[in-house]
């Protein structure tokens, strides 16, 4: 079954993680294309400051403070963006934190609360979007990661709980398109490493300040896939070259990309001492940075 969905400039799209990094660049495109937008983070002044520029330039857009660990606010969120546009069109599950670390010290607190952020939040997103979006038709998009099928040292929690959300997204998927045959589309998008401030939000356990790995891509290569999900759908969807190497490797030569991960250590830290090691974890990141670099 084919399934078409609206122009962006038709849609309503809900978006977390919206405050920052791909989200922030993602709202911002989606906005100059016409879309009405509800946006979600845990950053009130941030979003309200968002939400202020969108509006100033003629867009359609509210905001709303919420948590996506937990359930009841993401219910919340999909009643409010009914409330104000009367439908939903387009789900974007995109907030995320990660955890510089080795695996053997990064505490099981600290662990959990990724997995609420990464994966559950994805869950609750998914599960409080599906009831509108089956109602119409529409997207669900769930952003991943390459390491949703690789890995990277010193990142070991994140992808975990990246290959946990292609694990959920791909049995949703079956579920919902093959078995309900909905009038959904269900696509994990999978970047590779990301110009984004997402190293300094990062809680960090290393002596050094982190940093992604190079070569990086710019946000907006991600935000152009997450919109064209959000009106042609599709599966899963690879951002950047290396994000096809990457996967590619580790899926037929799982040794060779053992190896190769390793290499990525000492590219993943600066030669300079932590900054903000608590990082946004838990609690809310200010800077309202689509991109890198930016003091967090």
């Amino acid at each position: 079954m084919t399934i078409s969905h609206k122009p962006l400039d038709q849609q309503v799209i809900v978006l977390t993680g919206a405050s920052s990094g791909i989200g922030l660049c993602t709202a911002m495109l989606a906005a100059e294309r016409g879309a009405k937008l509800v946006l979600v983070a845990r950053s009130a002044e941030t979003l309200q400051a968002l939400e202020n520029e969108i509006i100033s330039a003629g867009g359609n857009v509210i905001h709303v403070v919420a948590d996506v660990a937990s359930r009841e606010r993401m219910l919340f969120v999909a009643q409010e963006a009914v409330s104000r546009f009367g439908h939903i069109d387009t789900w974007i599950n995109n907030a995320g934190v990660s955890i510089y670390g080795r695996l053997d010290e990064v505490s099981e607190a600290d662990s959990k609360r990724l997995f609420d952020t990464n994966f559950w939040g994805v869950v609750n997103g998914s599960l409080a979007a599906l009831p509108y979006l089956k109602v119409q038709g529409g997207a669900l998009i769930n952003v991943g990661s390459e390491v949703s099928e690789a890995i990277v040292p010193l990142q070991g929690m994140y992808s975990a709980s990246k290959h946990a959300v292609k694990g959920f997204t791909d049995a949703l998927r079956v579920e919902i398109e093959e078995v309900n045959k909905a009038p959904v589309t269900i696509t994990l998008i999978q970047p590779t490493a990301v110009n984004t401030p997402y190293p300094q939000h990062a809680r960090n356990y290393m002596d050094r300040e982190p940093k992604l790995p190079p070569p990086l891509i710019d946000p907006t290569e991600v935000a152009e896939a997450i919109l064209k999900a959000a009106t042609e759908g599709g599966r899963d969807v690879k951002v950047g070259v290396m994000a096809v190497i990457n996967t590619t490797v580790a899926k037929l030569m799982p040794s060779l990309g053992d190896k190769m991960s390793a290499h990525r250590v000492n590219s993943q830290q600066e030669n300079i001492l932590p900054v903000h090691p608590e990082g946004t974890l838990y609690k809310p990141g200010v800077t309202g940075s689509s991109h890198g670099h930016a003091d967090a």
